[in-house]
């Protein structure tokens, strides 16, 4: 496979497989997530639960693009995603890799719905501080992407407040919205193996559908993000750059970098700002040498790439910087061209194959089908005291799937655990107040939302240095 040694082939092929398993853990982890109110509101029963969350969890991962995986690559220092050395490449990824599926496996084995966000995100950061621990690296803790950690890690923080209060107000909405009749079919707890009302029953595999589908969308991309991490890393000569773009389609978005920097009034900007619009203009030229030749051959692949995130990162932090003298249009015109994921020159970066899209689907659509019942038991059973009716079932996972769809859609990753966990824990509130959930669980659930990305990351930063020493 592209010529690689035997050494090297086995390493790439063990990292694709851990990859897979991640995702497939993720499934079976998650999987309580859309079917737990379905099946203990006797709308579905497991099999056909689990069976159909699976394949809407494939439909959303195959649908639902790159953003959210390459939110979560970039978090990485641009350093580590570019470094030649393909033994340094696979002690990054095997540090996650491992880091994330031993925390992932221990939480499920438990019973404890933990968020694989935040032990991703956990795991990459480590690797970030590992980097900055190591005695050749002279840029520190400088070399992680903070701005992209802060922005991930309100997304991750909000998600179960969100959760919680809009459950709680959708419970109260309901109650006071809904006639006499209505209300008592669906706020009564379900008779034991009676199917709920037609309309009922729609309306929660809806939400379920919903669920999975954004689970697909969201989860599902940190998965392809990985596996590009791992292609990008070994072999970055055939993926570093999306070479099914004709590279002569990037002169626009160079044109208008190049024009807007340019606006830029340098006298009155740090010296800081002077040196990013420097690095821009070389990286810029770069580019646009390649541009006119139409080709980047497989040995600058890397350069190409390393210019591409310099004018990227570069450029966020001017447009963000109130600073820095330019128009709001002009930046918003810069930010399109060089900053936006997918789009402009991001769209050269930013890529998966559709054969890694459709390994990752089947990884997390098979794990879905498999592993469901301990967390399912926790979610369905042991958050409130009193049994799940239709109404709480509904309105968790309504609120659930807006809340990760409208993530979803803003490239940031999120918590479906914590979002959907959450919801119910706001509909127990709002039907019997805070003395209708079970102590402790809650204490569980917030202990594994408290511990996962100070564990995650100190056990990755761990083995970062451990497979350094050790290749």
């Amino acid at each position: 496979m592209f010529g690689l040694e035997t050494d090297i082939f086995l390493l790439l092929s063990f990292c694709l497989l851990a990859a897979c398993a991640f995702e497939f853990i993720n499934g079976f982890h998650d999987t309580a997530n859309a079917v737990a109110t379905v099946i203990y509101t006797n709308s579905l029963k497991p099999t056909q639960a689990v069976v159909w969350s699976g394949l809407i969890n494939f439909i959303g991962v195959v649908t639902g693009g790159v953003g959210v995986g390459m939110s979560i690559v970039n978090l990485l220092p641009v350093e580590l995603l570019i470094d030649q050395n393909v033994y340094h490449s696979i002690a990054m990824v095997l540090a996650l890799l491992f880091s994330a599926i031993i925390w992932n496996f221990g939480t499920w084995y438990f019973g404890i719905p933990a968020s694989s966000s935040h032990t991703l995100i956990g795991a990459i950061l480590g690797v970030g501080l590992g980097y900055a621990l190591l005695p050749d690296n002279a840029s520190g803790v400088a070399a992680v992407n903070w701005d992209k950690a802060k922005e991930i890690f309100y997304a991750l923080f909000l998600s179960p407040l969100v959760g919680f209060s809009l459950a709680v107000i959708l419970m109260f909405t309901l109650r006071r919205a809904l006639n006499k009749d209505i209300r008592k079919q669906i706020f009564d707890e379900p008779k034991k193996n009676e199917e709920p009302p037609f309309w009922v029953r729609a309306i929660l595999i809806t939400t379920c559908t919903l669920v999975s589908f954004f689970h697909g969308r969201n989860d599902g991309q940190k998965g392809i993000g990985l596996v590009m991490l791992i292609l990008i890393g070994i072999l970055p000569a055939y993926f570093a750059i999306n070479n099914t773009i004709d590279f002569k389609q990037i002169k626009p978005d160079l044109d208008t970098i190049s024009a807007k920097v340019a606006l830029i009034d340098t006298a009155k900007t740090s010296v800081i700002e002077k040196g990013r619009i420097a690095q821009i203009k070389t990286s810029v030229s770069f580019l646009q040498s390649l541009a006119d030749s139409n080709k980047v051959s497989k040995a600058n692949a890397l350069a190409a790439r390393k210019a591409l995130l310099t004018i990227s990162g570069n450029a966020k932090k001017l447009v963000d910087d109130p600073d820095v003298i330019l128009s709001d249009a002009n930046k918003a015109e810069l930010k399109a061209a060089a900053v936006q994921e997918e789009k402009g020159i991001r769209k050269y970066t930013d890529h998966a194959p559709m054969w890694v899209i459709l390994m990752i689907s089947m990884s997390l659509g098979l794990g879905t089908m498999i592993g469901w019942k301990r967390i399912v038991v926790t979610v369905g059973e042991k958050i409130g005291k009193s049994h799940l009716t239709y109404a709480q079932g509904a309105s968790a996972e309504l609120v659930a799937a807006t809340t990760i769809g409208l993530a979803s859609w803003f490239k940031l990753p999120v918590s479906t655990t914590h979002s959907l966990s959450s919801g119910i824990a706001g509909t127990m509130v709002a039907s019997k107040g805070i003395k209708n959930l079970q102590s402790g669980t809650i204490k569980n659930i917030a202990l594994a939302w408290v511990l996962t990305l100070p564990v995650a990351i100190i056990l990755s930063a761990t083995l970062f240095l451990f497979f350094r020493w050790l290749f």
